[in-house]
């Protein structure tokens, strides 16, 4: 009895040393990969304790090998967009302003009443009142109101107000989305023009660049806060 209380403690200390190391978030807010890995550590972690037989050293190896590949792959990902999009997959917009996008529903394979669940989470009740709705890569959805509906009622306030728009990411960890360029009207050579009018001397000096439809933006370089200015301001 008391070696399976040591062995127990042993291995309860080690996983939660491994969740330390791995920086986990709450369940709703992993990866794919990281969930699949949570689920085996959960796993591997009951047979040591459990089966007396199996020797300690069994069981701490396999979770140190989980530990080693989970720093592999966050840095293959952060490193490779595509490699991002392969095993963590990437946003997708399931209603837009034309409404829902039925073919993406039936990709991620939701159906209306699992959209309607997930908008009402964010507080909205009807699809009239939802600009975009975005399916995140850990599976929750993301919510950009319809101006009249926003927070603080503008509607209520009989406030005119201009239509939101998606922001939409050119650069990411000092690297350039390269299909959402056509989408903003951009290329790299203006996306360095901007980088450069904002302080910055290169696209890997920059963590995060947006744009949207009316040409507000915002950059944020690796070393500086983050600011918001308008395309019309850097020259042609």
């Amino acid at each position: 009895m008391l070696t399976i209380i040591l062995r127990s403690i042993i291995i309860y200390l080690i996983v939660l040393l491994v969740f330390r190391l791995m920086g986990k978030r709450q369940l709703g807010q992993m990866q794919p990969f990281e969930l699949v890995l949570t689920l085996i550590i959960a796993d591997l972690a009951t047979i040591p304790m459990a089966e007396v037989s199996v020797p300690v050293l069994h069981g701490i190896i396999p979770l140190l090998t989980l530990v080693v590949l989970h720093f592999v792959l966050t840095l293959l990902t952060k490193t490779s967009t595509f490699l991002s999009k392969v095993v963590s997959g990437k946003p997708v917009i399931i209603i837009n302003p034309k409404g829902i996008d039925y073919k993406a529903m039936k990709n991620l394979n939701l159906s209306t009443d699992d959209l309607f669940g997930a908008l009402r989470e964010c507080g909205y009740f009807s699809i009239d009142q939802v600009q975009y709705a975005i399916m995140e890569t850990n599976g929750k959805v993301s919510i950009m109101p319809k101006a009249e509906s926003a927070p603080a009622t503008n509607g209520d306030l009989k406030l005119k107000v201009d239509e939101s728009f998606l922001p939409i990411t050119l650069v990411s960890e000092g690297k350039i989305m390269n299909e959402n360029m056509a989408l903003a009207g951009v290329d790299k050579e203006k996306i360095e023009k901007i980088v450069k009018s904002q302080g910055g001397s290169k696209i890997k000096d920059v963590l995060l660049l947006t744009i949207d439809k009316t040409g507000s933006s915002y950059i944020q370089l690796m070393k500086g806060e983050g600011k918001s200015f308008s395309l019309s301001e850097v020259k042609a």
